[in-house]
């Protein structure tokens, strides 16, 4: 008699993402969480709008998910919140990893010595997912808040994860995502992005050059695990008239020194 091992965790349909294998409930529900975590303050009519599921349907699902902290309702406004179990549960992706703690320490560096926040962000589903950052004390600063998403072609982090990623997973990307314009100075062809990711591999660092935001830099250098593949960037962002062109190139050393102290520290390789 012969029998064979089954991966840990995994049924036998695991690579079957058909729709009898999914839960339509809970993808609903999860489709929920993701527009109230997106646009905070929204009512249940606003909310119904924004999922295309009925009001009684989408009712049901929240109440669910406020039974278990996933969503809060404001019952003064009547409006739904993101829930601390939400909270909780994102909190244990970050200690997936050791990057976001060995990061810390440089990042709070980076912070002091260029006066503008410092940011960390990994590549996740084809866009930058940020993880945490340290925030300067000036009054006029760049935030994002752990679990803001921006397209990698307008972001600092984003295109310093391109410029070391392989072209065929570049183009993957561009094919998925598309390359839209957020300002005039965004990168929306793509032999224009590549010239500026192979500027960004020659230098060593990547520059957002109020690609995203009008008025606003970033300067990003990739984290690297031990097989040499990027897998989380370091950035500093802040207003363009603090952070001008000559200081951002002036930065950037320091940006890829301290992405590189973060590649050491978790075991992995600069290519």
């Amino acid at each position: 008699m012969t029998s064979t091992t089954r991966q840990r965790g995994r049924p036998k349909a695991f690579h079957d993402k058909t729709e009898q294998n999914t839960v339509q409930a809970l993808d609903r529900a999860l489709a929920v969480m993701e527009v109230v975590a997106q646009k905070p303050g929204l009512r249940l009519s606003e909310l119904a709008e924004e999922t295309g599921q009925a009001t009684a349907t989408l009712y049901r699902a929240l109440t669910t998910l406020q039974t278990r902290g996933m969503v809060e309702c404001d019952e003064m406004q009547q409006v739904w919140h993101i829930g601390a179990g939400a909270f909780q549960i994102g909190s244990a992706f970050l200690r997936r990893t050791n990057v976001v703690e060995r990061s810390r320490a440089g990042m709070t560096r980076l912070m002091r010595e260029t006066g503008e926040t410092a940011n960390l962000g990994v590549e996740m589903q084809d866009e930058v997912l940020f993880l945490t950052q340290v925030e300067t004390h000036e009054a006029i600063r760049a935030f994002f808040p752990p679990g803001t998403r921006a397209p990698m072609h307008v972001s600092g982090i984003g295109k310093a994860l391109l410029a070391w990623l392989p072209p065929a997973h570049v183009q993957s990307i561009i094919l998925k995502r598309g390359l839209s314009a957020f300002t005039a100075h965004s990168l929306t062809d793509e032999a224009a992005l590549r010239a500026d990711l192979d500027q960004a591999r020659a230098r060593g660092f990547a520059i957002d050059d109020q690609e995203r935001a009008e008025g606003m830099r970033c300067i990003a250098a990739p984290i690297f695990n031990v097989h040499g593949e990027p897998v989380a960037g370091i950035s500093i962002s802040g207003p363009a008239f603090r952070l001008s062109l000559t200081r951002s190139m002036d930065f950037g050393g320091m940006v890829r020194e301290a992405a590189d102290q973060v590649t050491a520290a978790i075991g992995g390789r600069c290519p």
